[in-house]
């Protein structure tokens, strides 16, 4: 993984988790890797890891069979996608808006690059 510096190591690991949640790879029940396991794949220290696994069951994303591993909740999909429209919501969108203002970008050319890009992600899964 190529991390970024202006975001924790362990938050960005979540952001893995999540994003994986949000497009259905990884389905309710379905185990994760092992922390040792996720460690090496990602090249990160273990306490790293350790504490993505620890912020995920906090909020209710993956829980722990002991003995057995890390799985993802039943529920999983539908708190990570209210957590991360409410994160777009307060810490993105207001930027957004600034940057659409500064640059009187308007609404109708928006629309048609959205358009476009679902085309273009359309196009690209044939």
């Amino acid at each position: 993984m190529n991390f970024k510096d202006d975001k924790a190591i362990y938050l960005q690991l979540a952001d893995y988790f999540y994003e994986n949640i949000l497009t259905r790879e990884f389905k309710s029940g379905e185990r994760i890797p092992s922390v040792r396991d996720f460690a090496v794949e990602t090249e990160v220290n273990p306490n790293t890891v350790m504490r993505t696994y620890k912020h995920l069951q906090d909020n209710d994303i993956i829980y722990n069979k002991r003995g057995i591993g890390y799985f993802i909740s039943e529920d999983a999909y539908k708190i990570t996608k209210k957590m991360k429209k409410e994160e777009f919501v307060n810490e993105q969108l207001p930027e957004l808006f600034k940057t659409i203002k500064h640059l009187n970008i308007k609404f109708k050319e928006i629309e048609q690059l959205y358009e476009n890009y679902l085309k273009s992600e359309k196009n690209e899964k044939k």
